[in-house]
Parts: C-alpha cells; structure tokens; sequence
C-alpha cells in the first residue's frame, strides 16, 4: 500500500480536505468552507481581481477558520456548554448588539440543565462582559489563524485576509475594529462569502441575500453585498454550491497553474494542523506531537524504511483530526461519559479518515491515522479490527497514542510517570498494543518534541 508520489500530490487537494475537520469545530456541516471559497471566487471574478489577489484569495477562503480550535475551551469555559453547538449558532445571529433572538441563544447555549438561578447568573456575566468576551475569543481566533497560514507557506496577504475576517464595515468588528477601506479587500470578500454559505445551505439563496443585505454597511462593504445581489439569479452557480461535486469544481478554481505540494510543504502541513487539533483543549496541549515524536521512535527502533517513517509521522500528526468535531464538553468532562457522549467520542476516528482519504495518495496513511483505537483482539473502535487486520504501522502509532495519553494530565486525572506507563502498556499486550512496537518504545529514547521543550522552559 505504497504512497501516491508527493509530485502528484496538489496542495488544493490537502487543503481542501482538511478544510473540512475546521468545519467540524465551528459546527457547520462538512464543506462549509470549500463551498464558501466557491462563492468567493465567483465573487472575485465578478470585481475582475488580478491573478495574484485571487491566488491569495483562494486559499484564505480555504482556511480561514484554521485558528478556530484556539478559542474553543474559552468559549466553553464562559458558557459552560457545548462550544461547537454554540459556534454553529451564533452564525446566524447578529452578536454585535443585545436583542431578543440574542438572548434566547444564551438562555439555549449558557449552561444547560442547570438551575435556572445559576444559569441566570452565568447570562448576567456573560452581558456584562460581551466586549471583552468577544475581543478575547475573536482575536485569539484570528491571531491564530493567521500564524498557522504563514506556518504552512502561504503569502502574507493570505494571512492578513484570515486575520481580518471578522473586521465589519461600520468598525464594530475585531481584532483592530477596523473600518471600511482600511479593512483588506480580500477579508471583505470572505467575510460575505462565509455568510452567503451559511445561510444558503441552512435556508436557501433568497434568504442568504436578505441576510447579507440587511447587514450591509454594517458587518459588510456594499459593493459586495451589490455584487452577491447579482448573483441571485444564477441558479446554476447555488445548485453546483451545494452539489456533492463542489470540491472537485473549487479545485479546478485554483487561480494559474496548478500548485504542487512537495513533501516539505506536506509536512508543514502535517505540523500546522496537528497545532490546530492540539489547540482544542489544554488537555490535548501538544498530544499530536508528542504521539507523531513517539511514533517515529518506535519505528526508528524497529528499523522501518524512511519512507514508511514518514507516512507514519505524518498519519501520527494528523490522527486525532476527527476529534475536532468532539465539543469540549466531552473532552474536558471530569467523569464519566454518557452512552450518547461516548457514542460522539468513538466517531472521531471515522471523521480521521473520512478526512484524509479524500487526499489523493493518502488513503494508506487515512487508514493507519484512523486505526488508532482499534484493538488487536478486536475489541477496538470504530471497525473493531483484529491483529490480522492492522498493519505494523497502524501497531506503531496505537502504541505511541497510548503512551502519550497516559503521561499527560486529562479532567479526571494528572499525568503518570514514565515507570507506571510502560508497567501499563506491558500489560495491555497482547490483547491491544503489540508487543514488538511496546518493547521498541521500552528500547528507544523518546525525547519531548520541541515545542515540549520550550513550553515546558517558559514554564
């Protein structure tokens, strides 16, 4: 099952696919963002932008909610609920100002279930300090989102638009409140794409245009609402929107000649987006690391080819993909999980390789990503696949996830020591882990991956 050359590989492609687990965390439905940069485009050719701006254009509509892990655990720290519930929602509301749909979003998103008084209480706070709510959760938003476009290569256009992109018109918006002109033209055309998606695929066009409108000159530049008004008419252009053939069409949108991913761009990408997983939750600080650092120690132990290696690193980074979609209810809940909790938990893998696999030439690296869980007595999750079912490769990073996770902090525990972890993991052979991939690990010298390191110094 050998990789796809990686001079095959588009950098449109890899994009386009992990745009979707973005999706996840803002709760909206999968595609949200490939279908927003389809808009957008069509938008930019209606305003006939230079080749160069639709190239930068391009790819911030692609990822510009990559910073939107950042603020999850704050969002569900200030409301006490379900931040991606939360997120999905306030998409259609004006949350710029107090109104009646407002608070009937707080009353159905600040701590749920509840007694009415605390919950009251918890809505008084959350009032009284929107601004500095808002400032603090956009900002960290589009900061972030920023810094991860400039991680993985893209123009500094690019990574201005994504931090702009919720800036509105009249100067309400954040992270600088800036207004009208002074707000990048590209952030402008993304801001009304995202909206007209939102609401075209929840609604239909009719009730996109009506939202964009009644926000014009407020949240949005009018010449772009104008331009989105003169595309109601063009059935063609909303049907292919929502077709399930959308990706492929946005993908023969990249503006110039095709751009090729080298297997240095790939790994930039890897080590961006396993950022953006990890930054769900202070639980999960650097796990994607920590599992891809345990991972490629393993398979050095056990000789692997250096191509191997790599799928391995890459698939360890990009494991938990699919746990974007999980809310930080459930990740930073301090005991037990429900059934319907755990039913929501074991669907993460699934999201994993759903994901990856839409990427030409990675399918084999989808399948040992999403394998993590599984079990060699097939007792695992989400396939329960047996031993004869689960490559060494797939063995190498179940063990390391393993690993990682018990010696860092969770909700309902503190890390355990080096000692106590491989006592456990001894013991989980041969029924889970596999016992060469264990002894590797017990072999080799597994080192904190930098950013450990350097978090751990700061500290």
């Amino acid at each position: 099952m050998a990789e796809t050359s990686n001079s095959s590989i588009r950098m449109s492609d890899v994009v386009s696919a992990l745009s979707v687990a973005l999706d996840l965390t803002e709760g909206q439905p999968m595609g949200h963002a490939i279908r927003s940069c389809f808009i957008g485009m069509r938008i930019a050719k209606e305003l006939r932008l230079p080749a160069k701006d639709c190239a930068d254009l391009y790819y911030a509509l692609l990822l510009k909610d990559s910073g939107c892990s950042s603020n999850s655990a704050r969002l569900h720290g200030i409301l006490g609920s379900d931040d991606i519930q939360a997120k999905r929602e306030v998409k259609f509301q004006d949350w710029t100002r107090m109104s009646l749909p407002g608070l009937r979003y707080l009353l159905r998103n600040t701590m749920p279930g509840a007694h009415w008084f605390d919950k009251f209480k918890r809505i008084v706070q959350v009032g009284l300090h929107q601004s500095e709510n808002n400032a603090a959760l956009i900002g960290t938003r589009c900061e972030r989102g920023a810094e991860i476009a400039r991680k993985i290569g893209m123009s500094e256009r690019t990574a201005l638009a994504i931090r702009s992109l919720d800036e509105h018109w009249n100067g309400g918006g954040y992270p600088e409140g800036r207004a009208g002109d002074h707000i990048p033209l590209l952030s402008r055309i993304m801001n009304v794409s995202q909206t007209l998606e939102v609401f075209a695929s929840e609604y239909d066009p009719e009730a996109a245009i009506r939202a964009v409108s009644q926000r014009s000159g407020k949240w949005f530049d009018p010449e772009m609402v104008n331009v989105a008004r003169s595309l109601l008419k063009e059935e063609k252009l909303w049907q292919q929107m929502k077709s399930k053939d959308v990706r492929s069409l946005v993908m023969g949108m990249e503006p110039g000649t095709a751009v090729p991913a080298s297997p240095e761009r790939i790994d930039s990408i890897c080590q961006a987006f396993a950022e953006v997983i990890d930054a769900k939750s202070p639980y999960t600080f650097n796990h994607s690391l920590g599992v891809a650092n345990a991972s490629v120690a393993i398979a050095e132990a056990l000789a692997l080819a250096p191509i191997m290696i790599t799928t391995i690193r890459r698939a360890a980074l990009l494991h938990d993909i699919g746990k974007l979609s999980v809310s930080n209810a459930i990740l930073e809940k301090p005991g037990k999980l429900t059934d319907s909790e755990w039913e929501v938990m074991k669907m993460h893998p699934v999201y994993s390789r759903q994901i990856l696999k839409s990427i030409s030439g990675f399918e084999n690296l989808a399948f040992i990503a999403a394998a993590h869980h599984e079990r060699l007595d097939g007792k695992g999750y989400p396939e329960g696949l047996k031993a004869n079912q689960l490559p060494l490769a797939a063995r190498v990073i179940a063990v390391a996830d393993v690993y990682q996770a018990l010696t860092e902090k969770r909700p309902y525990r503190d890390g355990l020591s080096q000692d106590v972890v491989m006592k456990m993991l001894h013991e989980d052979v041969p029924a889970r882990l596999d016992a060469q991939c264990v002894a590797a690990l017990q072999r080799a010298k597994v080192s904190a991956p930098r950013e450990l390191v350097q978090a751990a110094t700061a500290r």
